[in-house]
């Protein structure tokens, strides 16, 4: 696991996927990650990455839900953490303009939700309306069936976005993007393998952020079947052994996500 303690911030910017190019999907993805923080009292703080989800409910109603890895939200003891809003300025430019997050009722019990046995967690959040707007549909999430029907195997590129060690791509709190590749198989079914390793260097800071996969343009003579860019999962781990980092991250399936929803949809379901 992470350890997610960092210094002191060194400084701190719904179509479906057919339509979208890679770089599109980048951005769009860029958009609906934050940090997420909580300041640990001696000057360091706790630094973690999620992202948007426009998820919602059963009867329809709009929801926006934070997805994070587990143990970011777990390793926040207090009740409030800080979420990093990125705020639009007249000129252009961007201000960073992070804001509380109660993550803990009043029994200091947790409001977020996670699937058994993954370290991973989703809760429905008030985002800002630009927010509300950049959070990625459900749609864009991969499922049980996507990397085969995408032909996805050991050494293609997938990114990451994230802020390791708390560090940010601008002043104006954007995340940083990474790239990877596959290091692990088989990948599939998800039911035997729920994560999949990615060979790039992992930082604390960098968990709970998206993974994603982009198509590479064709060479020619490839066949022109749809190739569409979508989030593959939620990065969790790095590979520690008798501590050694080897520069290798563990990634949750994408599907696990589904399923959180799904336990907050019935979290939420009136007794019958």
């Amino acid at each position: 696991m992470f350890d997610l303690q960092t210094q002191p911030t060194p400084y701190v910017e719904a179509a479906t996927t057919e339509s979208r190019p890679a770089w599109d999907f980048a951005v769009s993805l860029i958009s609906a990650t934050v940090q997420i923080d909580q300041p640990s009292g001696d000057g360091t703080r706790t630094v973690g990455t999620g992202f948007l989800l426009n998820a919602p409910r059963p009867d329809g109603s709009p929801r926006i839900v934070l997805v994070t890895a587990d143990h970011v939200l777990e390793r926040m003891p207090e009740r409030e953490a800080r979420i990093g809003w990125r705020t639009e300025l007249p000129d252009g430019g961007w201000r960073f303009d992070p804001q509380p997050l109660t993550i803990r009722d009043a029994a200091s019990d947790p409001l977020w939700i996670k699937p058994a046995d993954r370290d991973l967690a989703v809760m429905e959040i008030q985002a800002p309306e630009a927010f509300a707007r950049a959070a990625i549909p459900m749609a864009w999430l991969a499922d049980k069936d996507t990397f085969d029907a995408a032909e996805v195997g050991p050494g293609d590129d997938m990114q990451s976005l994230g802020f390791p060690r708390g560090l940010s791509a601008n002043r104006a709190g954007f995340p940083i993007l990474r790239v990877g590749r596959i290091a692990s198989w088989p990948l599939t079914p998800i039911s035997a393998f729920p994560t999949f390793l990615l060979d790039f260097a992992v930082f604390p800071g960098n968990s709970g952020g998206p993974v994603f996969w982009t198509p590479t343009p064709r060479r020619a003579g490839e066949p022109e079947t749809p190739r569409h860019p979508y989030v593959a999962g939620v990065l969790t781990q790095e590979v520690i052994v008798q501590e050694e980092r080897l520069g290798i991250g563990v990634v949750v399936h994408a599907d696990y996500i589904r399923e959180a929803v799904a336990l907050l949809d019935r979290q939420a379901a009136p007794a019958p």
